[in-house]
């Protein structure tokens, strides 16, 4: 069970002590976040500092060998990626591939997107 957000919500998003590696090289260490509903929240860091690896981590792209990943109040630690994006849960990568013309919302509506 997560603890409460500062506003008092339960956080949409949360991390708890996530290890994330590829192979023997331990890239996310201890990572905790907690995002709430409504919050806009920005993933700053130079590089090869796990940016990446933790939106990876948290789509289940990559599974993390410790801690675990909650959204929306469910545990999808184990969830496979799809499972995740119906849900809900999407971003928009980075190196501005998006679409210019669309709005932010439209442009994480086309990254939620599933195929049949």
């Amino acid at each position: 069970m997560s603890a409460p957000h500062p506003n008092g919500e339960s956080p949409l998003l949360e991390l708890n002590a996530i290890d994330t590696y590829y192979g023997s090289i331990h890239i996310l260490q201890n990572v905790n976040l907690r995002v709430g509903k409504g919050e806009l929240v920005c993933l700053l860091g130079g590089n090869a500092s796990g940016k990446s690896t933790t939106l990876k981590t948290i789509l289940g792209i990559v599974a993390p060998r410790n801690g675990t990943v909650r959204f929306g109040g469910e545990d999808v630690t184990t969830k496979v990626t799809a499972h995740r994006i119906a849900r809900g849960l999407a971003i928009v990568p980075e190196n501005r591939r998006v679409f210019a013309p669309m709005t932010v919302l439209e442009n994480l509506q086309m990254g939620a997107y599933l195929r049949p």
